[in-house]
């Protein structure tokens, strides 16, 4: 029996996506991106204030070991710089005179001061001009750059609501500050278990 030479050639037909098809994947794909890109820049932005808010953490004990050894903080002038550099002469600061022998560094394990997540410089400020009692002040841009917005990271605590302080809330400001302790209340008679406060005696007259 002789084949026909003439027999159909079976050959698989591969069909390619229509500009159809593709347009609804790319569709899809946008979609996902549109609702996943606010989550993960959420996220980011809040790991970034977060790794600023340690590095100010870091600062400050550097700079209360740099206090134990020279008595004093770094003057403005010489900024955070001076927990890695030793002075090259006496320094002085609020009146105090601190021995350029003193000095004991580095007190941070780095060979140049870092920049906050954003890129930019951390600030300082001594003596304090924003915050409370005598230590530095340390802040961070945040992540708009620009200083004294509400999303400035800053060593010094925020008021407490209520605490009468009258001073206006600094946005965005680190709660690295401890709030103040409310003290106790003041003893008063005892009561009984009752509810009722125990009758008095009465005073001789």
């Amino acid at each position: 029996m002789k084949r026909s030479s003439h027999s159909a050639c079976r050959c698989p037909v591969h069909r390619g996506f229509t500009l159809m098809e593709m347009l609804i994947v790319l569709g899809i794909l946008v979609m996902l991106i549109a609702l996943a890109a606010p989550r993960f820049l959420g996220a980011q932005r809040k790991a970034d204030i977060q790794a600023a808010k340690t590095q100010i953490g870091l600062f400050r004990g550097a700079l209360e070991r740099y206090a134990l050894d020279m008595k004093t903080f770094p003057a403005t002038e010489q900024g955070l710089q001076a927990l890695l550099t030793a002075p090259a002469e006496s320094t002085a600061a609020e009146g105090q005179t601190a021995a350029a022998g003193n000095w004991d560094g580095p007190y941070l394990d780095k060979t140049e001061i870092p920049k906050d997540p954003w890129g930019n410089d951390y600030q300082y400020r001594y003596p304090p001009e924003r915050g409370t009692g005598d230590f530095p002040d340390i802040w961070s841009y945040g992540p708009d750059g620009q200083d004294n917005t509400e999303d400035d990271i800053c060593s010094w605590g925020t008021p407490q609501a209520g605490s009468g302080s009258g001073q206006p809330i600094e946005p965005g400001a680190g709660s690295f500050d401890r709030p103040p302790m409310t003290p106790p209340p003041a003893p008063g008679p005892a009561t009984p278990p009752g509810g009722a406060a125990p009758p008095r005696r009465p005073t001789d007259i």
